[in-house]
């Protein structure tokens, strides 16, 4: 039976149509898989996904993923980012001192209200269940989780009283009151892709999406595992990053709204 795949005509034309017919009556294709968007399992039985072809000077990947996240695409990459993923898919990666490969870390969001320059602004607050490798390491470097994203054009945030600089090309997406990702500008310079994805529309309160609508704008607060947690109040909340913020774990940017 057909798997649920979608294959770009750009794809087609760098795997070859015998390839991508293949993928297409599922020879060739994994029923199950981890997004290479959202790094969530999906099943090309049971939903749309996406092949999506990373192209190195020397090497060439496909993945996939839902499709829901991003679309069937081509997309090209530095060599060694991609040589790392190989070694991940073939599993030649080198293993922790367990003899395990490091678990992947989820990112989880929280949104909330925080006071700065005397108006309550839109906040989303980023944090992973747990230290964040760089990819195509085997995360003995430690949690890297921040530096990835300084190097994304994130900014440290030392003061919580100071709004976050815009960052370019970022953005977050709303639609009918609801929360649907955050937006980074797409590798390959085409529309933007998921960098978070929610499995289902997150719900955001009356004020929040009332300030946003007001400010058009969001404020993005991310911090390494552990520092935040899930705080019941706002007043916690901001407790927790001005906390992260004196410590100098805590980066921020400001994001457009992207929909309603």
């Amino acid at each position: 039976m057909p798997r649920m795949l979608d294959v770009s005509q750009d794809v087609r034309a760098e795997i070859g149509d015998d390839e991508a017919d293949r993928l297409l009556v599922g020879d060739n294709a994994p029923g199950s898989y981890d997004c290479t968007s959202c790094r969530t399992p999906g099943d090309s039985d049971q939903e749309r996904t996406s092949t999506v072809l990373f192209i190195g000077d020397e090497t060439a990947v496909l993945a996939f993923a839902h499709a829901t996240c991003i679309p069937s695409q081509v997309v090209k990459v530095a060599e060694d980012q991609l040589q790392g993923a190989v070694r991940s898919i073939t599993g030649s990666e080198q293993k922790n001192t367990e003899g395990r490969m490091p678990e992947q870390a989820v990112l989880g969001i929280t949104s909330g209200l925080v006071l700065i320059e005397d108006d309550l602004r839109p906040a989303l607050v980023v944090e992973p269940t747990g230290p964040v490798a760089r990819p195509g390491t085997d995360g003995s470097g430690g949690d890297e989780f921040l530096q990835l994203l300084l190097e994304q054009g994130f900014r440290p945030a030392p003061d919580m009283n100071r709004l976050p600089e815009v960052l370019a090309g970022w953005s977050v997406l709303l639609a009918v009151g609801q929360l649907h990702a955050v937006l980074q500008p797409s590798a390959g310079g085409g529309n933007p892709v998921a960098w978070w994805q929610a499995h289902q529309p997150l719900q955001v309160t009356d004020g929040w999406r009332a300030a946003v609508n007001k400010s058009q704008t969001v404020l993005v607060f991310a911090a390494p595992a552990g520092t935040i947690g899930q705080q019941p109040r706002e007043d916690l909340l901001r407790d927790a990053l001005e906390k992260a913020a004196v410590n100098g774990l805590l980066v921020a940017a400001s994001m457009p709204l992207a929909g309603t």
